[in-house]
């Protein structure tokens, strides 16, 4: 099928090189007035003015949707999320607003844990019927392509549960890049012996995970209360050496050097980054690790540091955002409230919060050569707004400005269901 989306005051194509966006290039959406896109197989033949594309022989022929003069841009790439949780943290939340800190709502059998029981106790059907409820929100917010994280059983049988349920998830509708997060915290039955849980997963879990290609990355939490930074260190080293690319939760709640890990081992990002100073701002300048900020977190949790985003910029880091969509401290699948907080608390300008949404989320997951950008050869993963200018998207916060979301060239109904791609085209 060839489609021509046609009729948008802006299309905002964030083409450019092939690196992540850095410093000014963040803000170059690329924009082309009344512009038009072509789409034929699930793929962007071209885009551009709308004079030139619709001159073209395909484009002739072709069904239309038109935008009405309003926005089209690339679908965001929420490039941080904890998909499969089970259940909401409601106490948890409860808790928290009567005053209740992070370490008091753990210590009384919340945070974490709580969702830990949660997840290996329910069957993978009762997580599917959860999980493709969030997939279909994140789909009508505007969301495309999403990293996923294990990381709620920490046992094997409930972790394979998770990556096996997130392949079976992929591409129905959303593309799903998997992420093994068993180092989220030491699991309950390695109770004050990190060091051994660090090992059991290194020598038994992660191997098999690598041989059954349930997940591209690795994650570690390195923080107070979680992992210290030489056991990220030999988790990650363990990881590497078995091929997957690496990730970090890094200086969240404490400044515990792990940004400069994650720059040390090159890991693909550092993600968090609320207490970050100026070293690590530095050595992720002068790096190929994307930093990805999270600002969902720090909005739910009451908090008021944020990450150091325009220290970043200017230093010249290449900068992502993400939602941190997890039921403890971002329960949000809308992309397009973390850039209002992005650009409200971050002083992010909103070309640059639109960039890090897309391009450098697409970045951040090493997927940059097939989305993340309107660019001939990538997937048709674009979005019709319901706005006139792109500034209006941060702008209205609180609100959905998605009119059409399309995924592969489909658009996506309320159910949020498309047609799958051919398996060749699927893979995380």
């Amino acid at each position: 099928m060839t489609t021509l989306v046609r009729g948008a005051r802006q299309l905002l194509t964030l083409r450019g090189d092939s690196g992540p966006r850095r410093g000014a290039a963040l803000r170059d959406l690329g924009i082309v007035p009344n512009g038009a896109v072509l789409i034929k197989d699930g793929s962007i033949v071209d885009a551009g003015s709308a004079r030139r594309i619709e001159k073209l022989p395909e484009a002739r022929r072709a069904r239309e949707i038109d935008a009405c003069g309003r926005v089209v841009m690339p679908g965001f790439v929420d490039s941080h999320t904890h998909l499969v949780f089970g259940r909401p943290r409601l106490v948890d939340y409860e808790m928290r607003l009567a005053g209740a800190s992070y370490a008091e709502i753990a210590a009384a059998g919340g945070g974490i844990l709580s969702s830990v029981a949660a997840v290996r106790g329910m069957s993978a059907a009762q997580l599917e019927t959860q999980a493709r409820a969030a997939l279909a929100a994140m789909a009508r917010h505007g969301t495309t392509t999403l990293e996923a994280k294990s990381g709620y059983a920490l046992d094997e049988a409930g972790e394979l549960k998770t990556l096996r349920l997130l392949a079976k998830l992929n591409g129905d509708p959303l593309d799903i890049v998997p992420t093994y997060l068993g180092a989220h915290i030491p699991a309950p039955e390695y109770r004050g012996n990190a060091d051994a849980y660090i090992d059991w997963m290194a020598t038994v879990t992660m191997p098999k995970i690598r041989r059954r290609k349930l997940a591209r990355f690795v994650d570690i939490y390195c923080d107070d209360g979680a992992f210290t930074l030489e056991q990220a260190q030999r988790y990650l080293d363990h990881a590497r050496r078995l091929g997957f690319g690496l990730k970090i939760h890094a200086e969240q709640f404490a400044r515990t050097g792990a940004a400069r890990l994650a720059v040390e081992m090159e890991a693909v990002s550092a993600d968090h980054l609320e207490h970050a100073g100026r070293e690590d701002i530095i050595a992720l300048a002068e790096s190929h690790t994307v930093a990805t900020l999270l600002p969902g977190s720090v909005f739910h949790l009451g908090l008021r540091t944020y990450a150091p985003a325009r220290a970043l910029i200017e230093a010249g880091a290449a900068v992502a955002l993400a939602t941190d969509f997890n039921p403890g401290t971002s329960p949000t699948y809308s992309m397009q409230m973390v850039l209002s907080l992005a650009c409200t608390e971050m002083r992010m300008s909103p070309a640059e919060a639109i960039t890090a949404a897309t391009i450098n989320g697409a970045h951040a997951l090493r997927i940059a050569d097939r989305t993340g950008s309107l660019e001939p050869g990538k997937y048709a993963d674009l979005l019709v707004l319901s706005v006139n200018d792109y500034r209006e998207l941060p702008y209205y916060f609180g609100t959905n400005n998605v009119n059409l979301t399309i995924k592969g060239g489909a658009g996506l109904q309320a159910c949020g269901r498309r047609p799958r791609r051919p398996a060749s085209q699927n893979k995380p």
